[in-house]
């Protein structure tokens, strides 16, 4: 595990991506979102927790109902990408750890004795699970639009009622018009974020 991402790896997923708000009308297929998932469970959480649990929003008549959650800044370019991704998190992640951390049988112990340490648990790693996502996304060909700007409890009512997931953000997805790009913005430098102690 010692070789590294070459530059044309890191500009595709880091230096050169954007947050798209325009797309083209290519399709993705369900085999691409599938490879997705598939490559971004492999990031790490803790206990192996796994909490994020993912709707995505590809038809038309889905796409109608998405409209009814999304805030008006939201709507029109969620509406003309191929896919939104609802991205939640399950608040009882702890009931599948006998599966996902089965060398330790006690694991679930850890979290269920407290709905708040639980869902911050879920919280954090599912948002973890979040930014995993998009890498997988963007090292697939796919371009991504995250974004809040929703009404979270109605995204819970119509994407995971009768479940203990909560929903987190919402991510567009797609292949990018790069007419739509607005002009990008300014990080941090290092001794502003940082400090080697």
């Amino acid at each position: 595990m010692s070789h590294k991402l070459d530059d044309k790896s890191l500009d595709i997923i880091f230096r050169e991506a954007r947050t798209h708000n325009a797309w083209t009308d290519k399709p993705v297929s369900d085999e691409t979102l599938m490879a997705l998932y598939d490559l971004m469970k492999w990031g790490p959480t803790s206990a192996n927790c796994s909490p994020a649990r993912i709707v995505f929003v590809k038809s038309k008549e889905a796409k109608e109902k998405l409209a009814t959650v999304l805030s008006e800044g939201n709507l029109k370019k969620s509406m003309q990408a191929p896919v939104t991704a609802v991205i939640g998190y399950d608040v009882e992640f702890y009931e599948r750890l006998p599966e996902l951390f089965p060398h330790q049988p006690e694991a679930k112990t850890w979290f269920n004795w407290s709905k708040e340490w639980a869902e911050q648990t879920a919280f954090r790693n599912g948002s973890l699970q979040g930014a995993y996502f998009m890498i997988a996304a963007r090292s697939l060909g796919l371009d991504c639009g995250p974004m809040s700007g929703f009404d979270m409890k109605k995204a819970d009512e119509l994407y995971f009622a009768g479940t203990t997931v909560k929903s987190n953000f919402l991510c567009n997805l797609g292949y990018g018009d790069p007419a739509g790009l607005f002009p990008r913005s300014p990080r941090l430098p290092f001794a502003d974020a940082c400090k080697i102690v």
